[in-house]
């Protein structure tokens, strides 16, 4: 019998089942890929905060694109979609906290490298109420031309860069190792609410390596935004934390100085700690983005491999410069609110000792009281037991002494005086004896 040519046989009856995610989890590595850019381009570049959007509303307004009336949900799905049109593309990509819109067009004539601060946006290939209508809050909105230029005269490529610029202030850098491409910008935002990025690349350019140089262009700009939220965060919260050390200070020195009740102190310290609390639970998340787009922003960097342009500062120079103080600003605010938190933390153990401790002096007083109180019942009670065998035995005596009179009445001769006194002292002791065996029989009881 022929063996079987394992080739032949279905792939799937090979392997055990497939995990539920191992198709998405696979597929992500293509998930965003970089786009195909024929230089000269312009990219029209906008991420939007998309905090209370939804797929819905950013899918009916791609919708409005010529000819995607018939754009389904389902094709939003997996945070991506590229749309193909005569001349130009629109790339959509959805991340947790922003959506991001990228047009790739040809650059106007009138603007390619040598022309004077050049107007871009006269020549936008989509309506410009589509983009200002895109749903969301702005927080980035760059447009970059990629161009053609001779990187073998530095000095000439430069001063037409600087003269695009409108001859502001610009950083650039030579990205690749073997410096295949320049990336100049001014970092400013224009009264157009866009900021510019040149890239300046040899005829020999791909079309897949321009894809990835803007998508780590445009990447590493926004990304910079997105790190810099936390800092407006960090600032507000100064004033909070500066007033909460005040009060925690102001707390322990009365817990050390006994200026005041441990149900005052603890009140304060409880309404003290659930405003950190708030404070950390509110902002939490933000400090923690903040730290994850900084990690990008530097990655970003590094996979530009960028060395410097004579007479500039690199791109990354320039933004470690302005950024760092600011990421520094707020690591050291979370720092500082999760100190004040532990620090929260050991004063409530503090009072919560010195409440215990209060408590147990309270219930050694108790208890002393109890003891003190059970000894004087216990004095009484052997009073009352004394009285209490002195009146029985007296009423024992008297009816004694009825039947000593009835016996002396009977004729029998009895001296009923004489013979009461002798019955006191037994009466008195088998009283007392009897108590005793009451006591011995509850005593053993227990």
């Amino acid at each position: 019998m022929e063996a079987m040519n394992p080739s032949r046989e279905n792939a799937a009856s090979l392997l055990p089942a497939d995990d539920a995610q191992r198709s998405m989890l696979h597929n992500e590595v293509h998930a965003r890929p970089s786009a195909r850019i024929r230089l000269p381009a312009l990219v029209v570049y906008v991420a939007v905060l998309n905090e209370g959007i939804t797929r819905e509303q950013e899918c009916e307004h791609l919708r409005r694109l010529p000819g995607q009336q018939a754009l389904g949900l389902e094709q939003l799905q997996g945070n991506f979609l590229r749309l193909r049109f005569e001349g130009y593309t629109v790339k959509w990509e959805r991340h947790t906290e922003f959506t991001r819109y990228s047009i790739v067009q040809p650059l106007p004539a009138q603007a390619q490298l040598g022309a004077s601060d050049p107007e871009l946006m006269a020549a936008l290939v989509v309506a410009p109420d589509w983009l200002r209508e895109i749903p969301g809050r702005t927080i980035a909105a760059i447009k970059l031309a990629m161009v053609h230029g001779d990187l073998n005269a530095p000095e000439a490529t430069m001063a037409q860069a600087r003269r695009w610029f409108g001859d502001h202030t610009v950083v650039a850098s030579v990205m690749g190792t073997n410096g295949h491409s320049w990336a100049v910008t001014d970092f400013a935002l224009r009264d157009s609410g866009f900021e510019r990025m040149l890239v300046i690349a040899p005829p020999s350019t791909s079309e897949t390596r321009a894809g990835r140089i803007s998508q780590r262009l445009l990447e590493l700009e926004t990304y910079r935004l997105m790190a810099l939220r936390g800092l407006p965060v960090a600032k507000n919260l100064g004033p909070m934390l500066a007033e909460a050390e005040r009060r925690l200070a102001d707390i322990t020195a009365r817990m050390e100085g006994k200026a005041a009740s441990e149900q005052e102190l603890l009140d304060t310290l409880i309404a003290l700690a659930a405003r950190i609390e708030r404070a950390t639970a509110e902002n939490d998340y933000r400090f923690s983005a903040t730290a994850a787009y900084h990690t990008l922003v530097r990655q970003r960097l590094a996979e530009l491999r960028e060395q410097p342009v004579s007479g500039t500062q690199t791109l990354g120079e320039f933004l470690q410069r302005r950024l760092s103080p600011a990421i520094a600003t707020v690591a050291a605010t979370e720092q500082r609110l999760a100190s004040l938190s532990e620090r929260v933390s050991r004063t409530s153990a503090l009072l919560r000792t010195r409440v215990d401790i209060a408590t147990e002096e309270q219930n050694q007083l108790l208890l002393e009281k109890l003891t003190r109180g059970q000894e004087l019942q216990l004095r009484l009670q052997s009073t009352v037991e004394g009285l209490s065998i002195a009146a029985i035995s007296y009423y024992v005596v008297s009816l004694l002494a009825y039947g000593a009179k009835a016996v002396k009445a009977a004729g029998v001769h009895i001296d009923v005086e004489i013979a009461t006194g002798a019955l006191i002292p037994l009466v008195l002791w088998g009283v007392w004896r009897t108590t005793r065996r009451i006591h011995e029989k509850l005593h053993a009881g227990h």
